[in-house]
């Protein structure tokens, strides 16, 4: 931006479910989610460039990075995307179907609103469904330029043609520009996806634990809403873990059962095709082990910043539940 010149002001609305779908599509030829894996983080900056070389006299109010989650509840991803600077996760609802529902008129609703407060002066709209139309048209009523971004077709089209007609500018994101960010699922994660919902076989434990109460229960977030699922998981805690540990050292074993729990209650309530992301840890990403530690802090009663010893076991607890889940043995 040059000096003395006023910043003109423009927001990024990303229709992560065209991007995702035409992505995988041109480059790994394939149509659903589990097929594939993304490096949300870095694709998003890579866009937040690619704005700021195609806007140099413009100023980002931010990323709106329009998704769906059953329930609402969000995913792993979508926990540590919106933990980004100048991010915003909206959250429409993904039905027992896959089907999104609700995010069409997200994007539309923001992008009016963002026009009829003259909060941008751009708007760079990554979708390419007709029902966007009528937002792009109001914007524009309100004196706000659309940028039409889509992803190349592996033939034909696909983006709405009434769609690229009324926007004010249309690019192309190539191949290679999100190659880098795509990559065909392989992982531990990706193996064990196809038995979420499956339960699973457990070994009877030569000494009874709190995990056992709680070990051998199938993960049912698939087929409930978040609700039930909570309250599934609030009936399997055990009855000493609300216990205050008042002295110097903290019992490994009771610490280890709060992981556990923690790590039941997010498979029924967060699903396991979610925690399945995490696999194969055990190192879990920032924002989501802070989760971890301060439920079990809550679940304790007690703080576990000046134990450090303490906050490995919880993680200890925690993943010997998912590993559990998904039939991993522990090395």
């Amino acid at each position: 931006m040059l000096p003395g010149l006023p910043s003109r002001r423009y927001a990024i609305l990303i229709d992560v479910g065209y991007l995702y779908a035409a992505a995988a599509e041109l480059l790994l030829d394939a149509t659903s989610r589990r097929d594939y894996r993304v490096d949300a983080e870095k694709l998003i900056k890579s866009l937040i460039e690619r704005a700021a070389h195609r806007l140099p006299d413009g100023e980002l109010l931010r990323l709106y990075w329009f998704d769906a989650a059953r329930d609402r509840v969000p995913t792993v991803d979508q926990r540590v995307i919106a933990n980004m600077e100048f991010v915003k996760v909206r959250l429409g609802n993904l039905n027992s179907r896959g089907q999104q529902k609700g995010v069409d008129a997200q994007i539309r609703s923001d992008l009016e609103l963002l026009a009829r407060h003259h909060a941008v002066h751009e708007a760079i709209l990554l979708a390419g469904d007709e029902d966007m139309v009528p937002a792009v048209e109001v914007a524009q009523a309100y004196g706000v330029r659309v940028h039409l971004w889509g992803v190349e077709p592996p033939y034909g089209t696909n983006q709405a043609e009434r769609l690229v007609w009324e926007s004010d500018t249309v690019a192309t994101i190539e191949a290679e520009d999100v190659r880098a960010y795509f990559t065909k699922s392989g992982t531990a994660a990706a193996a064990t996806l196809s038995m979420v919902g499956a339960p699973m076989t457990q070994p009877e434990p030569r000494v009874p634990s709190p995990a056992a109460v709680f070990g051998q229960r199938q993960s049912v977030a698939v087929t409930m809403n978040a609700a039930d699922a909570l309250a599934q998981a609030e009936s399997a805690r055990p009855k000493f873990v609300r216990t205050t540990q008042t002295g110097e050292k903290l019992d490994p074993e009771t610490v280890r059962s709060v992981g556990e729990y923690v790590g039941h209650k997010w498979l029924l309530t967060r699903g396991a095709d979610n925690i399945a992301d995490l696999l194969p840890g055990p190192q879990l990403p920032t924002v989501i082990d802070k989760e971890l530690l301060v439920e079990a802090e809550k679940e304790l009663g007690y703080s576990l910043r000046d134990h450090p010893e303490a906050r490995i076991w919880v993680r200890d607890g925690f993943w010997e539940r998912v590993h559990r889940e998904f039939d991993i043995d522990e090395e």
